[in-house]
């Protein structure tokens, strides 16, 4: 006999939905607007650098599943869980399997690169500059520029994985991912887990963490001056 599924439960805080969704939206904004709308390709960079890190601050200080060390697993875990795959029925995982623990943690990288790169690009006419550009000669800008559209094209190909994963869960697992990132909360075939979630004082700190380093980035790591 099978379980029956326990009723939807908590599983995605707050912050961490939002993060995930604003980050979908500031990319694909960045996208079309980079080389024709500058200003809101720049303002985009920003945005997704504040949201990098404050996922890094919430990845140690925020909730359960939203914490590096509850989902990043070693080789044997994910060798282990990849034997699972061919199965119809999704494991009873609380928060990201091994293998979409390696698609945060690369997708994570990439963008924290892609924007990074970005910082120090310089364009060909030295008009639209990274705020830190001034700290490399033109031909280092240059190659940064080149790189930044390059490592786009690599985070490019990991959202179609993303998004295929997504897909063959939804598909062949019968598991709706998407639906568990709007409304935090899924069900379990067991019963159902008691999971911690950070208080608000933790997502006010990390939002002006977040803020003030996206700021002062902007800035070129300046302060003003009093």
């Amino acid at each position: 006999m099978s379980e029956t599924p326990s009723a939807p439960t908590k599983l995605w805080d707050l912050p961490t939905r939002i993060t995930h969704w604003s980050l979908a939206v500031l990319i694909v904004t960045a996208w079309l607007s980079g080389g024709q709308q500058m200003q809101i390709h720049v303002l985009a960079g920003y945005g997704v650098i504040g949201l990098l890190v404050f996922r890094l601050y919430w990845g140690f200080f925020g909730s359960q599943t939203a914490r590096f060390s509850q989902f990043v697993k070693g080789p044997g875990a994910t060798a282990r869980y990849l034997t699972t795959m061919g199965k119809r029925t999704a494991a009873d995982l609380v928060g990201h399997s091994p293998v979409g623990a390696i698609s945060v943690v690369l997708l994570l990288l990439v963008m924290i690169v892609q924007a990074g790169l970005g910082l120090f690009a310089t364009d060909i006419d030295g008009i639209e500059s990274g705020p830190l550009s001034y700290m490399v000669d033109f031909d280092t800008g240059r190659l940064a520029s080149e790189w930044h559209e390059l490592s786009f094209r690599v985070l490019q190909g990991l959202v179609v994985l993303h998004l295929a994963a997504i897909a063959f869960y939804a598909l062949w697992k019968r598991q709706n991912l998407i639906t568990a990132m709007i409304t935090g909360k899924r069900r379990f075939i067991g019963p159902a887990p008691t999971l911690t979630f950070a208080p608000a004082w933790r997502f006010v700190l990390g939002v002006l963490i977040a803020v003030a380093a996206a700021w002062l980035i902007a800035r070129g790591l300046k302060l003003p001056k009093v």
